[in-house]
């Protein structure tokens, strides 16, 4: 078996696109895999998964991190100890970390999984399939690590993200005389002014001490036929990034019922349908065996600033987000911009750490 090296990895990882299609990025993976020795296999929803040892009592293990990069594909680029290109840092560079304590690992008790999803960056198709079928026992010490960039930092907790849309009916008029309808351009502006209350309500949601307040901030709007038309229908679409313990049918419930007692049953809200639930907020306990782990190797524990997969293992294990790479320094955004870099010693100092802290979670979970 060849060792493996995590920077001739990702430097090859980074050079294939995987924007509009992972196929390529998944045979890649797939071809590193068994070249280590390690036979993967590839679920109907485009995961693949692998595992090392084999012991059901013992704990399991869980790394996890996706292949899909966002639009569009930006070719890499070195200078010195920093590569530059699509994928670099989100999330090319922590799969890369992730592979090395994958290979590092030779469990004696319990057994550790890689599970590499296609499509994070959409709607999380292979992590929904995937993860309710998953043999996660948070009494037996199983838990879930999350690869994204987070500085080397550990991440025990994140916002949620859902999106809906607030539906207003008018009635249409002539411009010429506005007050025969019912201008519902007007009464979408009365619905963002109200937003700001939604939080506000005796029952809203308290700030998190460590995630803080929620957001709800109104994205896109859309409304009106005609310039000369009173406008019959408007639409806004919200993003809203919640704390614990909202859930998202608890947002649209809540949400709904709050625009129709202040401006009527002309106003309700909904959920967009999409195929897969929404990422909903998590947390994990700052005393769990895979948070002492990292913070064991001086790991400052944080709460990760975006929306993730991570979500949906963290409802099934306590779980944890960390990596090489940032999502912002600066001078700006780095995952998703144009500038998007990795330096390639902190891609090294995370498959260490990685490697460091899972060999802990598997001692100490089965001793």
């Amino acid at each position: 078996m060849t060792e493996f090296d995590p920077i001739d990895f990702l430097e090859r990882a980074v050079e294939i696109p995987s924007h509009e299609d992972v196929d390529g990025m998944r045979s890649f993976l797939r071809e590193t895999l068994r070249e280590h020795d390690v036979d993967p296999t590839v679920d109907d929803a485009g995961n693949v998964t692998a595992s090392r040892g084999g012991d059901p009592d013992g704990p399991h293990l869980v790394l996890n991190t996706h292949i899909d990069t966002v639009a569009p594909h930006i070719p890499p680029s070195r200078d010195g100890d920093t590569l530059s290109g699509r994928g670099s840092c989100d999330a090319k560079g922590p799969l890369a970390a992730i592979l090395a304590a994958f290979f590092d690992c030779d469990p004696e008790a319990g057994r550790v999984t890689l599970v590499v999803t296609p499509d994070e960056e959409v709607y999380s198709t292979g992590a929904a399939a995937l993860v309710p079928d998953l043999d996660l026992d948070p009494e037996r010490g199983d838990a879930v690590i999350v690869g994204e960039p987070t500085g080397l930092d550990v991440c025990t907790a994140a916002k949620g993200r859902f999106e809906g849309v607030v539906e207003i009916e008018g009635e249409s008029a002539h411009a010429a005389e506005p007050e025969s309808g019912t201008n519902a351009i007007s009464l979408a502006a009365r619905a963002v002014e109200a937003l700001p209350g939604f939080d506000d309500r005796p029952d809203g949601l308290d700030p998190h001490p460590d995630l803080g307040a929620p957001t709800l901030t109104p994205t896109v709007i859309d409304g009106g036929d005609a310039t000369n038309q009173v406008a019959g229908a408007c639409e806004i679409v919200l993003d809203r990034r919640s704390v614990p313990p909202e859930t998202a049918d608890g947002y649209e419930t809540g949400l709904d019922e709050y625009l129709r007692e202040r401006l009527g049953s002309g106003v309700s809200f909904e959920l967009t349908d999409r195929k897969t639930p929404f990422l909903e907020a998590f947390e994990t306990d700052a005393d769990a065996g895979v948070v002492r782990a990292f913070r064991d190797l001086d790991c400052t524990a944080r709460p990760f600033t975006a929306a993730t997969e991570a979500s949906y293992f963290a409802q099934r294990a306590p779980t944890v987000v960390f990596g090489p790479g940032v999502l912002a320094d600066e001078t700006g955004p780095v995952a998703h911009a144009e500038r998007e870099y990795v330096r390639l010693p902190e891609v090294e100092r995370a498959a260490e750490t990685l490697e460091n802290a899972v060999e802990t979670c598997l001692r100490e979970s089965h001793s």
